[in-house]
């Protein structure tokens, strides 16, 4: 079988097999690529009283104030996923694992910002682990290969007719 028509094949039916899995990276990409711009996938960072690299407050107080608010659902360090300071604009983000964030002044330990942050599970839904643990590694990650060969074969594809034509011009001199 030649080459070229090996490769339609390929690209044919593998264009086919990863269509699903593919419309899913690229709409989550996409918001990905404009989540600081549209506040309804990640909230944007509030700003503090003071903008100084050191917070006047402890970092348990700060947490104290998080854990007192209910969206939060927090009751020890062990449950926030992650405490984001900014420094230069004196705030601190805490995470909830149920994707609420509170921005808090670290000066005054006054709640700046209460959000939901959709921008974390965009991105689970992105690299699928959102689906389930097993379907990044053995449905993303060979959809993710598959696009790679469709690649290669679409760029054969595409220069074939002018290699093709390169050549019957060198012919013809």
């Amino acid at each position: 079988m030649k080459p070229q028509i090996l490769f339609r094949k390929i690209h044919h039916w593998g264009s086919f097999a990863i269509a699903i899995p593919m419309v899913i990276v690229i709409t989550t990409g996409i918001l990905l690529q404009v989540k600081k711009e549209i506040s309804w996938v990640q909230p944007p960072t509030a700003k503090g009283v003071e903008r100084t690299a050191t917070p006047t407050m402890p970092v348990e107080q700060l947490f104290e104030v998080a854990k007192a608010i209910p969206e939060m659902e927090l009751k020890t360090w062990d449950e926030l996923e992650r405490a984001d300071f900014k420094p230069g604009k004196g705030v601190v983000k805490f995470v909830a694992p149920n994707n609420w964030e509170a921005q808090i002044d670290t000066h005054t330990g006054e709640v700046l910002a209460l959000n939901y942050r959709r921008s974390d599970i965009i991105e689970k839904i992105h690299d699928g682990s959102w689906f389930a643990e097993w379907a990044k590694l053995w449905v993303f990650l060979p959809n993710g290969v598959a696009l790679f060969i469709l690649w290669l074969t679409g760029m054969y594809l595409f220069a074939l007719p002018h290699i093709k034509k390169a050549q019957k011009k060198k012919k013809k001199r």
